[in-house]
Protein backbone atom coordinates (compact mmCIF):
# COMPACT_ATOMS: atom_id res chain seq x y z
CA UNK A 1 0.00 0.00 0.00
CA UNK A 2 2.79 2.38 0.90
CA UNK A 3 4.36 1.89 -2.52
CA UNK A 4 1.02 2.59 -4.26
CA UNK A 5 0.63 5.87 -2.30
CA UNK A 6 4.13 6.95 -3.35
CA UNK A 7 3.37 6.24 -7.00
CA UNK A 8 0.08 8.18 -6.77
CA UNK A 9 1.86 11.16 -5.14
CA UNK A 10 4.49 11.17 -7.90
CA UNK A 11 1.90 11.06 -10.66
CA UNK A 12 -0.30 13.73 -9.07
CA UNK A 13 2.54 16.12 -8.22
CA UNK A 14 1.60 19.75 -8.89
CA UNK A 15 2.87 21.13 -12.20
CA UNK A 16 5.56 23.75 -11.86
CA UNK A 17 4.84 26.78 -14.00
CA UNK A 18 7.70 28.74 -15.46
CA UNK A 19 7.27 32.38 -14.60
CA UNK A 20 9.48 34.91 -16.28
CA UNK A 21 10.75 37.57 -13.92
CA UNK A 22 11.09 41.14 -15.25
CA UNK A 23 14.90 40.79 -15.17
CA UNK A 24 14.77 37.59 -17.23
CA UNK A 25 12.42 39.20 -19.74
CA UNK A 26 14.80 42.17 -20.12
CA UNK A 27 17.74 39.83 -20.64
CA UNK A 28 15.86 37.99 -23.40
CA UNK A 29 14.97 41.30 -25.06
CA UNK A 30 18.62 42.42 -24.94
CA UNK A 31 19.77 39.14 -26.50
CA UNK A 32 17.23 39.60 -29.29
CA UNK A 33 18.39 43.17 -29.79
CA UNK A 34 22.02 42.17 -30.13
CA UNK A 35 21.31 39.22 -32.41
CA UNK A 36 22.57 40.33 -35.77
CA UNK A 37 23.89 39.03 -39.06
CA UNK A 38 27.63 38.62 -39.55
CA UNK A 39 27.56 41.17 -42.35
CA UNK A 40 30.22 43.50 -43.72
CA UNK A 41 30.76 46.98 -42.37
CA UNK A 42 29.27 48.45 -45.51
CA UNK A 43 25.71 47.59 -44.54
CA UNK A 44 25.99 49.08 -41.05
CA UNK A 45 27.75 52.12 -42.50
CA UNK A 46 24.89 52.50 -44.96
CA UNK A 47 22.31 52.45 -42.17
CA UNK A 48 24.26 55.09 -40.26
CA UNK A 49 24.73 57.31 -43.27
CA UNK A 50 21.07 57.10 -44.29
CA UNK A 51 20.12 59.24 -41.29
CA UNK A 52 22.98 61.66 -41.82
CA UNK A 53 22.05 64.58 -44.06
CA UNK A 54 25.53 66.14 -44.29
CA UNK A 55 26.94 63.52 -46.67
CA UNK A 56 26.71 64.11 -50.42
CA UNK A 57 24.00 62.32 -52.40
CA UNK A 58 26.54 60.46 -54.59
CA UNK A 59 28.14 58.72 -51.62
CA UNK A 60 24.73 57.81 -50.17
CA UNK A 61 23.72 56.22 -53.48
CA UNK A 62 26.95 54.23 -53.69
CA UNK A 63 26.50 52.94 -50.14
CA UNK A 64 22.92 51.92 -51.01
CA UNK A 65 24.19 49.94 -54.03
CA UNK A 66 26.69 48.14 -51.81
CA UNK A 67 23.90 47.32 -49.38
CA UNK A 68 21.77 45.77 -52.14
CA UNK A 69 24.71 43.68 -53.34
CA UNK A 70 25.22 42.37 -49.81
CA UNK A 71 21.50 41.52 -49.45
CA UNK A 72 21.87 38.63 -51.92
CA UNK A 73 24.76 37.11 -49.97
CA UNK A 74 22.95 37.60 -46.67
CA UNK A 75 20.58 34.67 -47.34
CA UNK A 76 23.47 32.20 -47.42
CA UNK A 77 25.26 33.42 -44.30
CA UNK A 78 24.44 32.03 -40.85
CA UNK A 79 23.45 34.27 -37.96
CA UNK A 80 25.86 34.91 -35.09
CA UNK A 81 25.08 36.51 -31.76
CA UNK A 82 27.03 39.57 -30.76
CA UNK A 83 27.80 40.18 -27.12
CA UNK A 84 26.95 43.62 -25.74
CA UNK A 85 30.13 45.59 -25.16
CA UNK A 86 30.95 49.20 -24.33
CA UNK A 87 34.29 50.71 -25.26
CA UNK A 88 34.79 54.20 -23.82
CA UNK A 89 38.43 54.63 -24.86
CA UNK A 90 40.27 53.03 -27.75
CA UNK A 91 42.83 53.49 -30.51
CA UNK A 92 42.59 54.89 -34.04
CA UNK A 93 44.98 53.58 -36.67
CA UNK A 94 45.23 55.74 -39.80
CA UNK A 95 47.05 54.35 -42.83
CA UNK A 96 47.54 57.11 -45.38
CA UNK A 97 49.30 55.96 -48.55
CA UNK A 98 49.69 57.73 -51.87
CA UNK A 99 46.75 55.77 -53.28
CA UNK A 100 44.34 55.23 -50.38
CA UNK A 101 43.37 56.10 -46.79
CA UNK A 102 42.23 53.44 -44.32
CA UNK A 103 40.96 54.07 -40.77
CA UNK A 104 40.56 51.36 -38.11
CA UNK A 105 39.07 52.04 -34.67
CA UNK A 106 39.96 49.45 -32.03
CA UNK A 107 39.59 48.89 -28.30
CA UNK A 108 42.65 49.07 -26.06
CA UNK A 109 43.48 45.39 -26.76
CA UNK A 110 43.62 46.07 -30.50
CA UNK A 111 40.35 44.31 -31.43
CA UNK A 112 38.75 46.21 -34.33
CA UNK A 113 35.32 47.69 -33.55
CA UNK A 114 34.84 49.65 -36.79
CA UNK A 115 36.78 50.52 -39.91
CA UNK A 116 36.38 52.34 -43.18
CA UNK A 117 38.34 52.92 -46.36
CA UNK A 118 37.99 55.28 -49.30
CA UNK A 119 36.86 52.41 -51.53
CA UNK A 120 34.06 51.54 -49.09
CA UNK A 121 32.68 55.08 -49.43
CA UNK A 122 32.65 54.75 -53.24
CA UNK A 123 35.75 56.74 -54.16
CA UNK A 124 37.77 55.49 -57.12
CA UNK A 125 41.20 56.14 -58.59
CA UNK A 126 43.08 59.26 -57.54
CA UNK A 127 40.14 60.51 -55.43
CA UNK A 128 40.78 57.78 -52.83
CA UNK A 129 43.88 59.54 -51.50
CA UNK A 130 42.29 63.00 -51.13
CA UNK A 131 41.71 64.76 -47.77
CA UNK A 132 37.98 64.90 -48.57
CA UNK A 133 37.80 61.09 -48.81
CA UNK A 134 39.61 60.87 -45.47
CA UNK A 135 36.95 63.09 -43.84
CA UNK A 136 34.09 60.99 -45.19
CA UNK A 137 35.54 57.63 -44.11
CA UNK A 138 36.34 59.00 -40.67
CA UNK A 139 32.71 60.07 -40.27
CA UNK A 140 31.49 56.57 -41.28
CA UNK A 141 33.82 54.72 -38.88
CA UNK A 142 33.27 57.08 -35.93
CA UNK A 143 29.48 56.99 -36.16
CA UNK A 144 29.44 53.19 -36.19
CA UNK A 145 31.80 53.01 -33.21
CA UNK A 146 29.74 55.55 -31.27
CA UNK A 147 26.39 53.89 -31.92
CA UNK A 148 27.43 50.28 -31.30
CA UNK A 149 30.13 50.66 -28.64
CA UNK A 150 29.85 54.17 -27.17
CA UNK A 151 33.41 55.20 -28.06
CA UNK A 152 34.44 58.57 -26.57
CA UNK A 153 38.22 59.01 -26.67
CA UNK A 154 41.03 57.66 -28.82
CA UNK A 155 44.79 57.52 -29.12
CA UNK A 156 45.75 58.13 -32.75
CA UNK A 157 48.53 56.25 -34.56
CA UNK A 158 49.29 57.64 -38.03
CA UNK A 159 51.20 55.61 -40.60
CA UNK A 160 52.20 56.72 -44.10
CA UNK A 161 52.77 59.99 -45.93
CA UNK A 162 49.54 60.36 -47.91
CA UNK A 163 47.53 63.56 -48.18
CA UNK A 164 44.67 62.18 -46.05
CA UNK A 165 46.58 61.84 -42.79
CA UNK A 166 45.96 65.33 -41.37
CA UNK A 167 42.36 65.48 -42.58
CA UNK A 168 41.57 62.16 -40.88
CA UNK A 169 42.98 63.31 -37.53
CA UNK A 170 41.04 66.59 -37.69
CA UNK A 171 37.86 64.72 -38.66
CA UNK A 172 38.18 62.44 -35.61
CA UNK A 173 38.05 65.50 -33.37
CA UNK A 174 35.30 67.14 -35.42
CA UNK A 175 33.05 64.07 -35.11
CA UNK A 176 33.04 64.19 -31.32
CA UNK A 177 35.93 61.92 -30.30
CA UNK A 178 38.38 63.21 -27.71
CA UNK A 179 41.92 62.77 -29.14
CA UNK A 180 44.39 62.26 -26.28
CA UNK A 181 47.58 61.20 -28.11
CA UNK A 182 48.80 61.53 -31.71
CA UNK A 183 51.78 59.38 -32.64
CA UNK A 184 53.50 58.95 -36.01
CA UNK A 185 54.37 55.27 -36.54
CA UNK A 186 55.54 55.53 -40.16
CA UNK A 187 58.36 53.01 -40.67
CA UNK A 188 61.71 54.67 -41.34
CA UNK A 189 64.73 52.71 -42.64
CA UNK A 190 67.95 53.11 -40.66
CA UNK A 191 70.00 52.57 -43.84
CA UNK A 192 68.80 48.98 -43.95
CA UNK A 193 67.98 48.25 -47.58
CA UNK A 194 69.77 49.37 -50.70
CA UNK A 195 67.60 51.96 -52.52
CA UNK A 196 66.46 51.46 -56.11
CA UNK A 197 68.47 52.90 -58.95
CA UNK A 198 67.03 56.21 -60.22
CA UNK A 199 64.72 55.92 -63.23
CA UNK A 200 66.16 56.86 -66.61
CA UNK A 201 63.46 58.68 -68.53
Amino acid sequence: MAEEKKIQEETTAPEIKEEKTPAAAEAVEELDAFEDDDDDVEESATQIMAADEELPEEIKQKLEKNKQARAKKKLIKKKKRKVAKTVKSGKAFITATYNNTILSLTDNNGDVISWASAGLAGFKGAKKATPYAAQIITKIAVQKAKEEYGLEEVKVFVSGVGTGREAAVRALNANGLNVTVIKDVTPIPHNGCRPKKPRRV
